[in-house]
């Protein structure tokens, strides 16, 4: 039997394992590839060391060029692989990463990133960056796909990120804000507002649509008079309308289809929706205007601008912005009683959907209707809403019973 290899110490060394000239250890093994592969170390405790994480690998697939590669090289293998988001969707993402994660965390080796990494770098973000937890968790998202890669690649056990976001919110008490829907006061103030003052009165039509449709603004900008249906009151939900970064920095509109199989859906058209395309149709024809706009195809286009062109939901919000200013500043004027003077709250396209699907739960409408209607995919998301909406009606109602026990007494 030959004799084994021993150190300089004369100590016994295992296979694979020997000491050069110089006092420093080495182990070397072969990967499944016949590919040899050496770690070294200065003494023998710390090559056992490396050699135990080195079977360990080996035993859980763990890639030995795992050590080379950084967070930014998964992530370019990331952009490659994925598929089935929205163009737009993915360059945001794109985006995200580029601009906060590329030069900070996605330099780190892969082997070396830790949650604590992860959750450090998401409070540089907070502090540093000045980032809302919205935009944070838009990032979290690529980060948590990039590094599920990397797990599925052979290049990390676990995915670190995983809770990263959860732990970061509970820790600093982060939690997006509920959207806020307009009160029936507050809407009724903004839609009469519309009505009778002749600079905003063009508005009326598409924000009156909105409330009466609950449709997310790229889906009521996208429309068409062909998705109309006015025999039978209903309106088609087929497609949305887009707007993103284009090759070389290029902005522009693109027609996608719904985000789920869900937002395909047909939305019974009410009175006062009805109404509302015949004034912006009546307004339209009154003032020569015509939908110009082709985009992927699709034309005749109902809400357009003045020069035919596809309304942007930044207009839309600047637009409601503008309102809200004015209708405030009139109130404030013609009210002797500041302190009961209702104000419009500041608010966006998208809290008219949220008011929509308000006035839908608080007039005990099927959830299951609600969610149809809305095109959630999921009836969690409605029931969300629901359950907070009847929250609130359930406190309004007993504060009225609570006055009129208090008026009885008197």
């Amino acid at each position: 039997m030959a004799e084994r290899r021993k150190d300089s110490k004369g100590r016994v060394l295992k296979e694979n394992e020997s000491q050069r000239s110089d006092g420093i250890y080495c182990y070397r093994w072969r990967t499944s590839d016949h590919k040899r592969h050496y770690i070294y170390a200065g003494t023998l405790e710390e090559l056992r060391e490396k050699e135990k994480k080195v079977q360990r690998d080996v035993s859980d697939g763990i890639r030995v060029d795992a050590q080379r590669v950084t967070l930014n090289d998964i992530y370019e293998l990331w952009v490659v692989l994925k598929k089935g988001l929205k163009h737009n969707t993915f360059t945001n993402y794109q985006y995200m990463y580029n601009q906060f994660a590329r030069n900070d965390i996605g330099n780190i080796k892969i082997v070396n990133l830790k949650r604590s990494d992860v959750r450090r770098f998401y409070n540089r973000l907070i502090d540093d960056k000045g980032l809302k937890i919205a935009t944070i968790d838009n990032i979290h998202t690529v980060i948590h796909q990039v590094l599920d890669v990397a797990v599925d690649d052979g290049y990390l056990r676990n995915n670190v990120s995983d809770n990263a976001l959860k732990e970061l919110k509970m820790s600093r008490n982060l939690f997006t804000e509920n959207r806020k829907a307009l009160t029936l006061e507050e809407q009724r103030i903004f839609l009469e507002y519309l009505q009778k003052t002749p600079q905003y009165n063009h508005w009326y039509p598409v924000f009156a649509f909105m409330l009466g449709t609950g449709l997310r603004v790229g889906e009521a900008t996208g429309l068409r008079w062909c998705d109309i249906d006015m025999e039978n009151d209903s309106i088609s939900v087929n497609h949305t309308l887009v707007y993103y970064s284009r090759d070389k920095g290029h902005c522009g509109f693109a027609v996608n289809t719904p985000k789920t199989k869900a937002g395909e859906r047909t939305v019974p058209m009410i009175a006062s929706v009805k109404e509302a395309l015949m004034l912006e149709k009546q307004y339209q024809e009154e003032a020569g205007i015509h939908s110009r706009a082709l985009i992927d195809g699709f034309t005749d286009f109902i809400f357009v601008n003045r020069f035919g062109d596809v309304q942007h939901y930044g207009t839309l919000n600047k637009a409601i912005n503008r309102i809200v200013r004015d209708c405030n500043n009139e109130t404030l004027n013609n009210t002797k009683n500041i302190e009961k003077a209702v104000l419009l709250p500041h608010f966006s396209c998208h809290t008219l959907r949220h008011t929509f699907t308000t006035r839908l739960c608080e007039s005990g409408m099927n959830v299951k209707v609600i969610q149809e209607v809305l095109g959630h995919s999921d009836i969690s998301t409605t029931l969300d809403i629901y359950a907070d909406v009847t929250r609130d009606l359930k406190k309004r109602e007993m504060q009225r019973f609570e006055d009129f026990i208090g008026e009885t007494r008197v």
